[in-house]
């Protein structure tokens, strides 16, 4: 075998196990999904079982966002990540972001104190509707991206589109 090429065997184990578990938990049904979590996050490396399950969460929270089976979804999860640090927050994050996206009550100190993820996805995402939370992360989001994209998603939704030169709309670019 030459230098360039990979031997699959020279694979570290735990690569192997991350790929495994992802296409594990891509393809668990609802009633297994516990279950599976559970046994991934046994695993010796705790490093890779949390990229393993965040990346699973992110795909589960994102499908079930506007879903009433979202907070059955996190309460089953919930003691499943309790300890684990990122894990916990992420999950905090996407329930913030349903509340913001479904229109129900949240704190401005909340949203002002979320992480640059949290304040990037609902600046971003056409989900976020919300005038008020839109307006805040414009004018005090954690980072100029973040400012910059809620005050272009609030001209959008104020307007109906980005104005365009001579189309009579009062909203700038």
């Amino acid at each position: 075998m030459s230098d360039t090429q990979f031997d699959l065997d020279d694979e570290p184990p735990e690569h192997r196990r991350y790929a495994d578990y992802l296409r594990a938990l891509e393809a668990v049904a609802e009633a297994d999904e516990a279950s599976l979590l559970r046994d991934v996050l046994r695993d010796e490396d705790a490093t890779m079982a949390d990229s393993a399950v965040a990346l699973h969460m992110e795909r589960r929270a994102a499908e079930l966002l506007t879903d009433p089976r979202f907070v059955a979804w996190a309460q089953t999860v919930t003691p499943l990540i309790a300890g684990r640090g990122f894990l916990t927050r992420r999950l905090d994050e996407w329930t913030l972001l349903r509340t913001v996206v479904l229109g129900e009550p949240w704190a401005d100190d909340v949203l002002t104190g979320a992480s640059d993820w949290f304040q990037r996805m609902a600046s971003t995402t056409q989900l976020v509707t919300s005038s008020e939370a839109l307006g805040l992360l414009a004018e005090r989001g954690r980072t100029r991206r973040v400012r910059n994209a809620a005050g272009r998603r609030l001209r959008q939704l104020t307007c109906g589109a980005v104005s365009r030169p001579g189309d009579g709309r009062p909203c700038p670019p």
